[in-house]
């Protein structure tokens, strides 16, 4: 966890609450463990990594390529247990391993055919080695059904052949002696029974001497006994050593098998807690589904900007109850670095509060938010919180020493790179002088440059929020008619805390708080009735501006449709146009024939008509012909065209033969620089602290121990072991 972000922090915004319903979609026992184990994550790289993790499950819902099942027994136990030397495991033990290690492998497999949709996860998976070696030497010796097989050893094998060989012994022994005693009449109705898992003869009483065998004990009654037959005993005997062989013969075969895999026991430990993450990411992914959350934009400046944010708990909460939850809108900057919300109790002061905190704890802790998708947030350093009471007999604090202890903390971790969250700033104590030092902790806030949202009631603190230039008071509209809240944060202006209102609503007799309001001071009442003057001029201003708003979206939806039209009537005039050219050259081509006859008809001359004709013809030609172009058909014409193409083909082979001498100049430069970065690289001695890479591999992390040729790099989330030959070198340590 964040050492900056305290153990308090989580417990006033309700996050272990966003942790439990999470747990609920993990599928394994060991992903609700790690859920539980969730705090923020204070390292930038290892919280946008988590967050791209989680981003690409959730999509992940809405495409063919589902993450494939990734579901997992806890193997734990078996591992600690291999761990040991001529230690050996059970079938069962052996299967479970199997079967996670083949999980992985078809979940690496799974991210490297599909890398560039899941770029993140194929980055985790490369971590990861991938191997059947496990799978193989288990499943070679081991039936699906958890029986070593027959071939696991040529000595089983011969063991199992005699077992068989005395069964049937066993059983063609005891038919005999079956048959026998049935034929003398010395049985019962039953004839057989099994005692002790052996077969025996179910002899009358009276009979018992006349069968020679084993008595191995009677009915209740008395009237039959249960013999086994003398050759069934014989047989039985060496039916019990070999048994007691095979045993013997399983265990020698599990404990081979169990050296074979006990180097890979460290690998199996990296296999648990790579399907654990991924459990843990899918429930994220899933709770993200369920409440509608997403990943806003992280930033490398200040900002926090939330649009359309909604508390998780309480929306989850409403939805149950078929009610509908109010989002809210609210950006902190530069420009707007604290906001001092105001307004009546019970008007969603502390809700508002709770949901930009709790919001920003999830998102830097790795869970995605129900926030829109404009929305976009910076990762702070501190989050500090004073919300609720926190009144303690065990300690012997009121309210307001709690508070002013917890005010000392603000300020001693208070810096530029803090999100501070105060409710019912400077209550607990005298209004006028609590409202006066409340007011000197704002200033020192301020001054820190630190990001803040509080509520308050008191009217010094709203004073002064006008009054420094990057505080920004707000209110919870109130709907003074109904005398009902709205839960709607409204920026830019303080709000009435509607105490009368509020307390005629909940039904206080008007003469009651007619008396109070004479007690209170003049000004005061002025100045809450001058609040709630302009909050009731607000909301009509709000009313119009929103129906000037829908106007104006009435007449863009009108315009829209008026160019719509436009375009169509153009379309049409253009089609009218075309069809209007052509019906006109046609009427001047009826002309020009009706003059050529008319002439004719007069002076009879058929040769002046065909000069005439032809020369129209002619002409027409020509300006066809300018309109269309002719392909080259001629020789001539064909030889024109080739010797112009085969300039242009000279040109561009020049062109290449000029870009291909700078490319071969480039490429041996850069040969260069290699041999000369490759003999650096083979010369150089890996440190502690270095950063480094796996050769062929994209994940960067850190050397943390070297053992010789051994070394064992950090990648944050976890460690894994290579040699000094494999790494290559990103940064020297500083």
């Amino acid at each position: 966890m964040s050492k900056n972000i305290s153990e308090k922090t989580l417990q006033d915004l309700e996050f272990s609450t966003v942790l439990q319903q999470i747990s609920e979609f993990c599928i394994s026992s060991l992903g609700k463990e790690s859920v539980f184990e969730i705090t923020p994550i204070s390292n930038k790289g290892n919280l946008l990594k988590e967050l791209n993790l989680v981003d690409e499950y959730l999509t992940s819902f809405e495409t063919d390529n589902r993450i494939p099942n990734h579901g997992f027994d806890n193997i734990s136990e078996s591992i600690k247990r291999l761990a040991i030397e001529n230690s050996f495991l059970e079938t069962e033990a052996f299967l479970k391993i199997a079967t996670t290690s083949a999980t992985v492998n078809e979940l690496i497999k799974f991210f490297k055919k599909f890398e560039i949709q899941f770029p993140a996860f194929f980055e985790l998976s490369q971590n990861i080695e991938f191997t059947n070696y496990i799978i193989n030497e288990i499943r070679d010796i081991i039936e699906p059904s958890g029986e070593v097989k027959n071939n696991a050893s040529s000595e089983l094998k011969q063991i199992r052949r005699s077992i068989n060989n005395i069964r049937g012994k066993i059983g063609a022994s005891f038919s005999s002696a079956l048959s026998k005693a049935a034929s003398a009449g010395y049985l019962d109705d039953i004839r057989e029974t099994v005692v002790d898992n052996q077969r025996v003869l179910a002899v009358l009483a009276m009979h018992r001497r006349k069968i020679t065998g084993s008595l191995l004990g009677s009915s209740k009654s008395g009237n039959i006994v249960y013999i086994a037959p003398q050759a069934t005993l014989a047989y039985s005997r060496e039916y019990q050593n070999l048994i007691y062989d095979e045993k013997q013969e399983i265990i020698k075969i599990l404990k081979i098998l169990s050296d074979k895999i006990r180097p890979f026991v460290s690998l199996l430990k990296e296999y648990l807690q790579f399907l654990t993450h991924i459990d843990l990411i899918g429930a994220k992914a899933k709770y993200a589904k369920e409440i509608n959350a997403i990943l806003p934009k992280i930033l490398n400046h200040k900002k926090i900007r939330f649009v359309n944010a909604y508390h998780p708990i309480l929306r989850r909460k409403n939805n149950l109850q078929h009610i509908k939850t109010v989002p809210q809108t609210l950006e902190l900057n530069d420009k707007q670095q604290i906001i001092v919300i105001s307004g009546p109790n019970a008007g969603g002061k502390s809700i508002t509060l709770k949901t930009i905190g709790l919001l920003q704890l999830m998102i830097q802790s790795g869970i995605l938010i129900p926030v829109d998708e404009k929305s976009e947030t910076y990762i702070f350093d501190t989050i500090l919180t004073d919300i609720g009471d926190n009144q303690s007999i065990e300690n012997q604090l009121s309210t307001y020493s709690y508070r002013l202890k917890n005010m000392r903390n603000f300020l001693r971790k208070c810096n530029q790179n803090t999100l501070f969250l105060i409710d019912e700033f400077g209550t607990g104590s005298d209004p006028e002088l609590g409202g006066a030092l409340a007011e000197i902790f704002l200033e020192e806030f301020y001054e820190k440059k630190a990001f803040g949202v509080i509520t308050t009631h008191y009217a010094n603190l709203k004073v002064l929020a006008n009054e420094l230039e990057n505080v920004t008071n707000a209110n919870m509209q109130f709907n003074e008619k109904s005398l009902e809240p709205l839960y709607k944060l409204f920026i830019g202006q303080a709000g009435s805390s509607f105490t009368f209102e509020v307390a005629q609503k909940n039904g206080i007799p008007f003469s009651l708080i007619n008396k109070a309001k004479k007690r209170v001071e003049t000004e005061k009442i002025r100045l809450d009735r001058t609040i709630s003057k302009l909050q009731k001029e607000r909301n009509r201003l709000q009313k119009n501006s929103e129906s000037l708003e829908k106007q104006k979206n009435k007449e863009q939806e009108h315009l829209e449709s008026l160019q719509q039209k436009e375009i169509r009537i153009q379309e049409k005039l253009a089609g009218f146009q075309e069809l209007y050219d052509n019906n006109q050259r046609m009427l001047s081509l009826g002309r020009k024939i009706n003059e050529m006859l008319n002439r004719y008809f007069q002076n009879n001359n058929k040769k002046q008509l065909n000069q005439v004709f032809n020369k129209w013809v002619a002409d027409e030609k020509v300006k066809h012909a300018k309109k269309n172009p002719v392909k080259p058909k001629t020789k001539n014409q064909k030889e024109k065209a080739k010797q112009v193409e085969k300039q242009l083909q000279e040109t561009i082979k020049k062109v290449e033969k000029d870009v291909l001498q700078k490319v071969v100049k480039v490429r041996k430069e850069k040969k260069e620089a290699e041999e000369k970065a490759a003999i650096e690289k083979a010369n150089y001695q890996f440190k502690i602290n270095d950063r480094v890479k796996i050769i062929d591999s994209n994940s960067v992390g850190t050397i943390d121990k070297i053992d010789k040729k051994n070394v064992t790099i950090n990648y944050g989330i976890f460690t894994t072991k290579t040699t000094l030959n494999k790494l290559q070198l990103v940064e020297k340590a500083k």
